[in-house]
């Protein structure tokens, strides 16, 4: 979504926070997929890079999950119903 955190009603919060954990479910699940299968026919630097890539796809995905959830959390402490 195009919009920051606290730019988002409580529902539109809540239905990317869904997107996004299932995005990262989707993308751990592909992972070990592919890995599982493919590992002894690629290289070992094309692993590696697939590895740093799925590292920093998971870590921008948790990042924005946080915030997320951050958000969520603040405007249910201040009672903000959008």
């Amino acid at each position: 979504m195009d919009k920051m955190p606290h730019q988002m009603t409580d529902k539109e919060l809540k239905a990317e926070l869904e997107r996004l954990r299932d995005s990262l479910c989707d993308l751990e699940d592909m992972h070990l997929f592919t890995f599982a299968k493919t590992s002894a026919h690629i290289g070992s630097e094309k692993a590696q890079n697939m590895q740093i890539e799925f590292e920093e796809e998971c870590r921008m995905l948790n990042k924005r999950i946080a915030e997320i959830e951050k958000e969520l959390k603040t405007k249910g402490d201040t009672g903000e119903k959008n």
